[in-house]
């Protein structure tokens, strides 16, 4: 991969792995969206960007090379060999061979952790449109203004002490929903609990998936999205509707509860579960494969 610095933004060439449309609508992010022309343009780590691919290039406008090297090579997890790790799951079994040839530019974002926690809190029995109305109307409402890109005024997602300010009924009118509660006492915990948030990055995976469940309206399949999002846990296997079906159809599985499912999942796939997950997941979401 090579690095090129251009007018308001930088141009990677050569970079395999990496396509727009599998990281962004894989499920594991919700201020990335698509635009007219086909790029995706998204709000993270208080930047506004936008991404777009032509040939093996991928441009990145809005940004320079300082912040490049400092948030996006980060963010983007370009220093894993994605192709290294797709022969590895391709083994594993014909089922996961498709999967990874079917979303061969999917990379798991690194998100800001305490974002995801209020963002899968959000997303729990939500639609996307849904999720990423609620989300965008916190961060109007109580984030600050990063600017304006494109004709647009873009706000970053508000830190607990910003949405302190919030209160339930505040929430609602956001579009929350009956998650207007657990948004409100979970902010509410990280700030009079005094809890770091970032130390979650340093645990094991057993003991950030408990602790995260402590939070109001974080159950089993939340925690491990927040936990593979947005803390760096990379054997975590999330479960949902899709998940269970591609485990039964493909692996066996008997019709167990979602805890078992994960623990099956887990020990099925290994340290690199998470990833494993990614691509089944937009596999058979794709294709509805077992609808």
């Amino acid at each position: 991969m090579q690095i090129r610095e251009v007018e308001n933004g930088i141009i990677l060439e050569g970079i395999e792995d990496f396509e727009p449309a599998h990281v962004f609508d894989c499920g594991q992010c919700f201020r990335w969206i698509r635009q007219e022309d086909g790029s995706y343009t998204g709000v993270a780590m208080n930047r506004v960007i936008n991404i777009n691919k032509e040939g093996d290039s991928i441009h990145i406008d809005n940004t320079n090379l300082e912040d490049f090297e400092n948030i996006w090579y980060e963010y983007f997890d370009l220093a894993r060999d994605y192709g290294a790790l797709k022969k590895d799951l391709a083994k594993h079994d014909e089922n996961l061979k498709k999967a990874v040839e079917f979303g061969p530019g999917i990379r798991i974002l690194k998100q800001d952790g305490w974002e995801m926690l209020i963002s899968f809190i959000i997303s729990s029995n939500n639609r996307i449109p849904m999720i990423q109305r609620a989300i965008n109307n916190i961060s109007e409402r109580y984030g600050h203004k990063i600017g304006t890109y494109r004709g647009k005024d873009y706000y970053a997602f508000p830190s607990p002490e910003e949405l302190s300010r919030a209160s339930i009924e505040d929430l609602r009118d956001c579009k929350t929903g009956f998650r207007d509660k657990y948004i409100y006492h979970t902010t509410r915990a990280v700030l009079d609990e005094k809890i770091d948030l970032k130390a979650f990055v340093d645990m094991d995976q057993d003991t950030c998936h408990k602790e995260l469940m402590k939070f109001k309206g974080v159950g089993a399949k939340v925690a491990d999205c927040i936990a593979l999002f947005g803390m760096r846990k990379y054997q975590s296997f999330p479960v949902d509707v899709w998940v269970k079906r591609v485990m039964q159809e493909f692996y066996g599985a008997e019709d167990m509860s979602l805890p078992k499912m994960r623990k099956f999942g887990m020990d099925l796939f290994g340290d690199d579960a998470g990833f494993a997950q990614q691509y089944l997941f937009y596999y058979v979401r794709e294709l509805e494969i077992g609808k």
